[in-house]
């Protein structure tokens, strides 16, 4: 089963270790740069690459007296370069280093999810066919409505995907900017040219204009397209709930050998993977609230948002990649009762065909006379509620009504009710799914 212990890529570029490897990266390309530029000595950059290093023990035990993690960070690696370390951090600000550091791990993270985002769409589009054929009845308002297809389900779902993807690609390009611009984002002892500099080692576009940090709608704006891709893995999950239902019975998750339900039924067979999906829907959203909150900052910059996401970076994309990673195992193992699928169609006694019986009355032609769409919905809702009220054939309470048989003959009445009309252009639309997408 696919937990967040199973998954360590993604919970491993959050760590503390990954986290000073980021921050370490961006000194480095800074010091590589005012070398360039002639702002430093070229022996004391390669003193400094050659030197560089941290020991998270040592940066907690600093933070602890200093009370500022940068700080720490910064004291511990120049203590372990020497004297050259003095030109570490130079004309920098805490938030240069800590908005681009956090630029960087969400940009991997974002890349980590559309990866994953790439398998689950395999996985739609397979199930997609395995079942294009497969005649269900289509619900609205939780009601039996009309036959479709039942892979139009997954169709549905890997084209939401496809806009998913894209919204995410771009958040990961919205997201993937730097700054270097100092204090209040003026340049006071650096240039935009060597901010510019420093943001193409890292493979980071630089903001045309910034404060002391990055302006955060920017992160509001990749926070909610995590939690739009959470609502779509929620859509999926509530769907999968409702077909598992004991009255409805189509499809069940995948249930493991030796898996119990319940502590005090041993029937019971729960949704338990869908259920969790849709609670973590809700909290991922959340943060996307939060986020929204965090673009409001005092001047040039207050650390409101600082707490906020040094919770909502990790946790969000960890389960986002966590739940696109649960939903494709469930949608792999998911069981399809095709029987009872078919057998659901025929529930209502056929009201399902309503609409077409309706129709086929009103393009008829008798005598140079036309029956009116009002009449002919009454004639039909009037069997329909009868059959529903007594469980009988829809078919037969039409086919006895001398009114609609003065339109319909019996093979044209029988044809309203073949659910295979309904499917006949699936496969026009699994082409604009599948091969325009």
């Amino acid at each position: 089963m696919i937990n967040r212990y199973t998954r360590p890529r993604m919970g491993h570029l959050w760590s503390t270790e990954a986290k000073y490897k980021k921050w370490l990266q961006i000194e480095l390309a800074h010091v590589d740069v005012l070398a360039e530029e002639g702002q430093i000595p070229k022996e004391a950059a390669a003193t400094i690459q050659k030197k560089a290093a941290f020991g998270i023990s040592e940066i907690e035990a600093l933070e602890k007296k200093v009370k500022h993690d940068v700080i720490a960070f910064i004291t511990n690696v120049s203590e372990k370069i020497g004297p050259e370390g003095r030109y570490l951090h130079f004309g920098l600000t805490s938030s240069d280093v800590l908005d681009t550091g956090l630029a960087l791990l969400l940009k991997e993270s974002a890349q980590h999810i559309l990866d994953e985002i790439k398998l689950l769409m395999k996985v739609l589009k397979d199930r997609a066919y395995d079942t294009k054929d497969l005649v269900t009845v289509g619900r609205s308002h939780g009601i039996h409505a009309e036959p479709t297809s039942f892979g139009l389900k997954f169709a549905l779902w890997y084209q939401e995907m496809v806009r998913n993807y894209n919204r995410l690609k771009k958040a990961q390009q919205t997201i993937a900017y730097g700054k270097f611009s100092g204090a209040v984002g003026n340049f006071a002892y650096l240039t935009p040219q060597i901010e510019e500099k420093i943001c193409k080692k890292l493979e980071l576009n630089f903001t045309p204009v910034s404060t002391q940090v990055i302006q955060r709608d920017r992160h509001a704006e990749f926070f909610s397209t995590l939690a739009i891709i959470a609502g779509t893995i929620e859509k999926m999950a509530t769907e999968i709930r409702h077909l598992q239902r004991t009255e409805v019975g189509e499809v069940e998750e995948p249930f493991m050998e030796g898996q119990k339900g319940s502590s005090a039924m041993p029937h019971k067979k729960n949704p338990i993977l869908c259920e969790n999906l849709t609670g973590l829907a809700r909290l991922v959203r959340s943060y996307a609230m939060a986020s929204f909150e965090d673009m409001a900052l005092w001047h040039e910059r207050d650390i409101s948002h600082s707490s906020v996401e040094r919770v909502i970076a990790p946790d969000s994309t960890i389960l986002v990649d966590f739940m696109v990673a649960r939903i494709r195992e469930v949608l792999e193992g998911l069981v399809i009762h095709k029987d009872t699928v078919e057998a659901n169609v025929h529930k209502t006694q056929g009201l399902i065909f309503s609409q077409r019986v309706l129709l086929a009355l009103t393009q008829k032609n008798i005598a140079n006379k036309n029956i009116d769409r009002q009449k002919a919905y009454e004639w039909v809702q009037e069997h329909a509620l009868t059959a529903w009220k007594n469980k009988t054939s829809f078919y037969d309470l039409l086919s006895n009504d001398k009114r609609i048989r003065e339109y319909l003959s019996e093979k044209e009445l029988k044809g309203c009710f073949n659910p295979k009309h309904y499917l006949k252009h699936v496969s026009q639309i699994y082409r604009r799914v599948f091969e325009c997408s």
